[in-house]
């Protein structure tokens, strides 16, 4: 945990910028994949499939080796969202609030956003894709009091409503700057999503905007796309969707370049964790399942790029430690946003390295958890159990660390990557003493998880858990 002490050198930064581009800070557009590890990702060796918009925008500026998100959807977002991790924010495990309600949400009023964040330091914001945490229903205005001033988001599979809901892709169900959502006949969801930021980048162009991209691709249920319609089975439709969300990619970059903002535009790819288990591709030559919702490299480790012409150093293989709390306090350093005063975060900013100013991050680790459903008690949703496994890592050491507090494995990730020999035991001074120094580390964080902070929505007729008015 720090207290943010960053804002000198963020304005200092934005300073930067505004030298080299006096009309304006720089854009951040925030890409989130969803479920995609990097055995589907071609820079990343990949060998069953070519990304080539990803590809070049690797090339052309910095790839990470050592990117860690959480290993499912709800830690890793409101991770990256809150700048905490899931032991201090509370959403250690999934919780779908459109299908499941039961009065949680994510809830805008007493948590940090990385959209409010950038709002308020001057930023035109946008969010189109996947957001899931809160139910558009109950709370129409919920993108809005999470700081993004136009949004088109897939409302997430609605309980009691999940016929036309649950589509995201073929005739999708979207909720646009708050009006009552609709089914788009005939329109696909990526195109709709993909569109409505070009929109709003054509709109902005002429100040500085913040986009978060949480796309719905690469997500089940496996679907045709429009460019191969006649794709058939999982791995097919698979593979469709991936080429598909690279394509989605191309086209926003390929926007930047068209309005003539590309040079002063920080674009960031990466995924919300691993593929899912239903797919296994090959990387590296190795098979590799997908491993969503697990803690192995291949659910955590994802593939994370970031690119701006001129200012982004190109043609960069970095092997820094990040992981999503680090989202917040980089992306607020790059646009010399105030943080809250007296707000704590897990998060510490790599802003100073993707601009070229440092050749490493400040983090001499970086940590993962959560997954799997949440519990419910007392009539709150809260985590499944008090302490959630977890894995930390360092350059060279991947520790992970049971339900008590107990250590149950240790990786040399320099010697085997893939995880194969377990040395927790091992007698050999390195391992032991990687072991002692992650557990030090472990045991002086806290020793229960919190449980998200939230003023209970009002009972709905299909909440999972029904409750008292």
């Amino acid at each position: 945990m720090i207290v943010w002490a960053g804002l000198c050198l963020g304005l200092m930064l934005s300073m930067a910028w505004a030298g080299q581009n006096p009309a304006r800070k720089p854009n951040v557009i925030f890409i989130l994949i969803d479920d995609l590890g990097k055995e589907w990702v071609s820079c990343y060796g990949a060998q069953e499939i070519q990304t080539p918009r990803i590809d070049d925008l690797a090339a052309t500026g910095m790839r990470f080796e050592n990117a860690y998100c959480m290993p499912q959807c709800t830690p890793s977002r409101v991770t990256l969202l809150t700048g905490t991790y899931p032991f201090r924010h509370g959403w250690t495990n999934h919780w779908d609030v459109p299908r499941w309600g039961s009065g949680a949400h994510f809830d805008a009023k007493l948590n940090t956003s990385l959209g409010r964040v950038m709002r308020d330091a001057g930023y035109a914001t946008c969010a189109a894709g996947k957001w899931q945490i809160d139910d558009f229903r109950v709370e129409p205005h919920a993108m809005q009091a999470a700081g993004f001033d136009k949004s088109c988001m897939w409302t997430g599979g609605e309980g009691g409503n999940l016929k036309p809901s649950d589509e995201r892709y073929w005739d999708p169900y979207v909720h646009i700057n708050g009006e009552p959502s609709r089914t788009l006949k005939g329109q696909f969801g990526p195109d709709v999503f993909n569109g409505f930021i070009v929109d709003f980048m054509k709109q902005h162009r002429d100040e500085p905007m913040f986009v978060y991209y949480p796309m719905v691709l690469t997500h089940t249920p496996f679907t045709t796309t429009p460019d191969e319609p006649e794709a058939k089975g999982k791995v097919d439709k698979h593979k469709a969707m991936v080429r598909y969300a690279d394509k989605m990619i191309g086209k926003i970059v390929d926007a930047l370049d068209e309005l003539k903002i590309r040079d002063n535009t920080i674009v960031i790819v990466t995924t919300d964790n691993g593929t899912t288990p239903a797919i296994t591709g090959r990387r590296l030559d190795h098979d590799v399942r997908g491993a969503k919702a697990r803690m192995v490299e291949a659910g955590t480790a994802i593939p994370f790029v970031v690119n701006c012409p001129g200012k982004v150093p190109a043609g960069v293989i970095t092997p820094a430690l990040v992981d999503f709390s680090d989202v917040l306090p980089t992306c607020a350093e790059l646009g010399g946003a105030e943080l809250p005063a007296g707000l704590e975060i897990d998060g510490q900013s790599f802003a100073a390295l993707i601009l070229g100013k440092k050749k490493d991050s400040p983090r001499g680790w970086i940590l993962s958890m959560g997954g799997h459903p949440a519990g419910f008690r007392d009539g709150r949703v809260v985590p499944a159990q008090p302490y959630d496994d977890r894995v930390v890592r360092d350059g060279r050491w991947k520790l992970w660390i049971g339900e008590n507090r107990e250590p149950e494995k240790l990786f040399d990730m320099q010697t085997d990557p893939w995880e194969q020999q377990n040395q927790l035991g091992s007698y050999d001074d390195d391992a032991r003493l990687a072991r002692q120094r992650l557990l030090g580390l472990i045991r002086s964080l806290p020793e229960k998880d919190a449980a998200p902070q939230y003023t209970p929505n009002p009972p709905q007729p299909w909440d999972k858990y029904k409750l008292k008015p």
